[in-house]
């Protein structure tokens, strides 16, 4: 089963939980304090495209990279309804290429968790620093393993909507920091009747030490790690950490 296949239709109307507008501003002032007031701006793992649109709405240049044909079909049909010029690029974030160098890589909605192994975040690592404007900067967020073993855990959660449902069953692996968890989708067609997908997911959980490093690794310069899109330093409760670096040389 293919992540975000089936789910890539319901998404945005799941997704309406997360505070894209309060991170999106977050997002905004944490560029222009580095100088980043416009220019080339990466979108990595842009999904449907939501966090692309609002930035470009504020002047950036948008490119957006996801791997998923779907969430970029839904990226596109927004595109054509706001009339931003928007690239957007089918790739993996593990192996992705651009024309050039940009200001800044922003990387949202645990993206990065989708990566199964340290080795893997280290090449996407080095990648950004390639990529990246001399002292061109990332900002990314993931979730913590706190999260993950401690909220998550091993339970289901479930939501309704007129168009459609789902179920959340989640699975904690402690040994391999790794929760994996089965969407079970009930997607409502035009004729009313309901159709059931299966899709299944897997997050791997990185501590904080080691994303410190393996950044230095790749030749980025950590500059600052939130609780969230605040600007509270993290906290052994925290459950999201938004990491903000700086290229340093190729």
């Amino acid at each position: 089963m293919d992540q975000y296949s089936s789910f890539a239709q319901v998404y945005d109307r799941f997704m309406q939980t997360i505070p894209y507008d309060n991170w999106g501003s977050r997002i905004v002032e944490l560029l222009q304090a580095h100088g980043i007031h416009d220019g080339l701006v990466l979108d990595l793992g842009c999904g449907t495209g939501t966090m692309t649109e609002y930035l470009a709405e504020k002047g950036y240049d948008m490119i957006g990279v996801d791997n998923s044909p779907e969430m970029l079909e839904s990226a596109h049909e927004k595109r054509m309804e706001s009339g931003h010029d928007i690239l957007y690029l089918l790739q993996d974030m593990q192996s992705f290429e651009l024309y050039g160098t940009v200001r800044a890589v922003i990387c949202i909605c645990d993206s990065l968790n989708y990566l199964e192994s340290e080795e893997e975040l280290l090449q996407v690592f080095r990648l950004v620093n390639n990529y990246l404007d001399p002292d061109g900067l990332f900002l990314f967020d993931v979730k913590t393993p706190h999260l993950f073993r401690d909220v998550l855990g091993d339970n289901t959660y479930a939501e309704t909507s007129e168009d459609g449902a789902y179920i959340w069953e989640n699975s904690w692996y402690e040994e391999e920091q790794v929760n994996e968890y089965a969407l079970t989708l009930f997607i409502k067609d035009e004729n009313g009747l309901y159709r059931r997908q299966e899709e299944l997911h897997a997050q791997t959980a990185f501590e904080k030490e080691r994303i410190s490093a393996l950044l230095k690794e790749a030749g980025l310069i950590e500059e600052a790690v939130y609780q969230d899109y605040t600007n509270e330093a993290p906290s052994s409760e925290s459950e999201r950490l938004v990491f903000i670096a700086r290229e340093h040389g190729k």
